[in-house]
């Protein structure tokens, strides 16, 4: 198994610098209230300037949204046995990196945060759907190279459309429990119910 792919160092101080402004963000958020934060004082407490927030989040809710999940789900989809059934690959494209976020301590609080904000401010949860839309693009697309179908594959849409919605349903799920249950635990389920339905495969074309 080849070693994954380090960003460069240019890449890495854009991940930094996003991560710092997300991080000064949800301090903000928590003392203040997500409606009570200008994104002024976000630049401020990351000791950037507001143009550099910006640059990176376009809206204040992308700063809640943005993360570097789609780049290693994408990668992670990628090294997944080409002779796999999809739904498979999918399934450990979805699970395996958000585990490797999740057992981060911070990482996790992070997620809580995230989620709590998307349950509690109808601004962020609708930008969430926005988001889900283009990681459901996404990754039609890559399973479309995978197997060698044309980028805008119906079938392929269909089949990765009720992945992404059984997702979304999970996170649902998990905000309704208060997070009494485990994120991981959740998502699992629901995707195995899902795999166990369309039996791993993508139908042909007609």
């Amino acid at each position: 198994m080849t070693a994954p792919i380090r960003p460069g160092l240019r890449e890495r101080k854009k991940i930094r610098t996003r991560r710092a402004i997300r991080r000064a963000a949800y301090r903000l958020f928590q003392a203040q209230g997500y409606d009570g934060t200008t994104v002024e004082q976000i630049a401020d407490a990351a000791e950037v300037s507001a143009s550099t927030v910006f640059r990176y989040f376009p809206t204040k809710e992308d700063i809640v949204l943005t993360d570097e999940y789609d780049p290693v789900m994408v990668a992670a989809l990628r090294a997944r046995p080409v002779r796999e059934p999809i739904v498979t690959s999918l399934r450990h494209a979805l699970l395996g990196p958000l585990r490797e976020m999740l057992a981060d301590e911070a990482e996790y609080e992070e997620m809580r945060q995230r989620l709590r904000l998307v349950r509690s401010v109808p601004a962020v949860r609708a930008r969430m759907g926005e988001n889900i839309q283009e990681s459901s693009r996404l990754l039609a697309s890559v399973t479309a190279e995978r197997l060698g179908r044309p980028d805008d594959d119906f079938e392929i849409r269909v089949v990765v459309g009720a992945l992404i919605g059984a997702w979304s349903e999970a996170i649902f799920q998990w905000l309704d429990s208060d997070g009494a249950e485990d994120l991981s635990a959740v998502l699992d389920r629901s995707l195995e119910l899902l795999a166990a339905n369309l039996c791993g495969q993508v139908p042909s074309g007609t």
